[in-house]
């Protein structure tokens, strides 16, 4: 059967002020899958990603993250199992590379005064800053880094609990290419050397997503448009109708390039697309709709 899923939303709603941001949600992540989740401005997405790192609660349906079901389960206790990486980390200090990383062994933004690291703690800490490449930058301060330094450290932070799911909200947020490529080429050395860890990046560009990614998730006005492995999910016709645009993908070495098709017309801005159905569910009758 394999191993137990990372990650389930089953139905899932989130209702605010009335108004659903997000309606019907399902997905399921499985251990070493690598996720995108893709939309405009106001799809859900961040709402969504609240959801599977154990900030909200859903206001309809069932959340599972790593086997603990959201409303029974103390979701502070939840958060320390999960690596989260946002470019809006509230660092002020001027702490090295060595220091932020650290801080995820104890889930704080600053080191916490009077605590010291374990010698298998800063351990670890040493193999991460080496394995995203910032082996030689690790007394480096916070105010010195640039922006692709900075992720890469966060990542590195989120990675410190061992954690089996990581989630990364933008990450390439503010990045000039270099800093892009570097942050890209980190994910996929990350993903080759743990194998089992699943991850789910939020992003607005394909082109910000790494060439490991498995699978893709589509949102439109909150509800999901496509979602599967990315060779089914990340073409034109369904990306261009989750932004209500014509567009043109292409893909090589694993990564992908978006341009609009200029001329065409099989794609209009118009209302949400209605959402992937159940499983088991029938087809709408011919005039049913």
């Amino acid at each position: 059967m394999g191993a137990p899923p990372v990650l389930r939303a089953e139905n899932t709603t989130v209702v605010r002020d009335g108004v659903p941001i997000l309606d019907d949600v399902t997905l399921t992540v499985r251990p070493g899958e690598h996720w995108a989740l893709l939309g405009s401005n106001g799809a859900g997405k961040t709402t969504l990603l609240g959801l599977l790192g154990a900030q909200t609660h859903p206001t309809r349906g069932r959340v599972e993250v790593l086997g603990r079901r959201l409303g029974r389960v103390d979701l502070r206790e939840l958060r320390t199992l999960i690596g989260h990486v946002s470019p809006r980390h509230p660092l002020r200090s001027a702490l090295a590379v060595r220091d932020v990383v650290l801080t995820g062994a104890t889930n704080s933004v600053e080191r916490p005064p009077r605590w010291r690291p374990t010698p298998a703690q800063e351990e670890r800490a040493d193999r991460l800053t080496d394995t995203l490449g910032l082996g030689d930058r690790r007394a480096a301060r916070w105010p010195t880094l640039s922006q692709g330094e900075r992720g890469r450290a966060l990542i590195a932070r989120a990675l410190m609990p061992e954690p089996r799911l990581l989630l990364l909200d933008e990450p390439a947020t503010g990045l000039d290419l270099p800093g892009r490529e570097q942050l890209l080429d980190a994910l996929d050395a990350l993903g080759a050397e743990h194998p089992s860890l699943a991850t789910v990046t939020v992003t607005h560009h394909l082109e910000e997503l790494p060439s490991g990614t498995t699978h893709a998730l589509l949102l439109r006005g909150g509800r999901v448009l496509a979602r599967g492995p990315v060779g089914d999910v990340l073409t034109g016709e369904l990306v261009g109708a989750c932004f209500g645009l014509p567009l043109a993908l292409e893909r090589h070495g694993g990564r992908w390039s978006v341009r609009t098709a200029r001329g065409t017309t099989g794609v209009r801005p118009g209302p949400p697309p209605s959402p992937v159905p159940r499983p088991g569910t029938p087809p709408p009758r011919p005039g049913s709709g």
